[in-house]
Parts: C-alpha cells; structure tokens; sequence
C-alpha cells in the first residue's frame, strides 16, 4: 500500500490526481482522517483531475451528498459526519450511487463502513505537521 508524504494543499491535491489517473468508474474511496485533516481537500484535487467542477467542492457535512458532474466521471461526495446511523445513507439512495458508474468518495466512512463495499479504496490522512500530512492508499486500484 503506497504512502505519500505532503507538506501543502497542491500536494494533497496532485496524490488525488495521481489517484484520479486509475480511475474506471464503479469505485467507491473511503476518507479516513480527523476534523481538519484534508479529506475534502483530496476530494477537491480528484475532481479537478477527473476535469468535474472543483472549484465547487465543498464538505458536503450539512447536505449528505454533493454530486459533481462533467468531467471524465461523475463524482459523488458524501459525508457521514452527521449521520444518525446506516439508514441516512440508505434513505437518499447510496446503494444505487454504487451503480452508477461515477466515483462515490465518502468522507467520515468509518460511521458507515457496514456500507461500503469490500473492494472499495481506502485513503487514509494523518497530520504529522501544522501543513504536512501522510497519505495511505490501499485497496482495489489503490495501489
């Protein structure tokens, strides 16, 4: 499982990117991480790779699910920070996101793991430093 070391937002965003290249559609990237740790910065450096709106991008912490489409695959971000338990997710349709054939990046994914899929890629952040972080990436076309 490869890790990366990034000291700023532009290298958080390009080990997304680099994510983003392997890409096919159907997969679903479980975020791992603290408050503050850059789980929607990745998410933002991954749909600007996929060439979707990131500019857009924004913790979807209130909303449940923010859906950026047109680049390369139709990304679907959801946070489950807030949610009650598996039953939020089920009632705006998460199984059917599954099928869609976009990416489904679920932040907080640890509140619902019962949910994700087994072959789903993992992407843990970690802070070492004020504006440094690790970044672990394993599972299916993670690596």
């Amino acid at each position: 499982m490869p890790t990366y070391d990034s000291n700023s937002v532009a290298e958080t965003e390009a080990i997304a990117a680099s994510l983003a290249e392997k890409l096919h559609g159907g997969e679903c990237i479980a975020l791992h991480g603290d408050l503050g740790a850059g789980k929607t910065q990745f998410t933002r450096g991954l749909v600007r790779a996929l060439g979707g709106p990131w500019k857009s991008v924004s913790s979807p912490t209130f909303v449940l699910l923010n859906v950026y489409p047109g680049g390369r695959l139709t990304v679907y971000h959801l946070d489950a920070y807030r949610v009650a338990g598996p039953e939020d997710f089920e009632a705006i349709g998460f199984s059917e996101l599954l099928e869609q054939k976009g990416v489904v990046i679920v932040e907080w994914a640890q509140r619902v793991i019962d949910l994700l899929p087994p072959n789903r890629i993992d992407v843990h952040i970690r802070p070492t430093a004020e504006c440094s972080r690790q970044i672990e990436v394993s599972g299916a076309n993670g690596g």
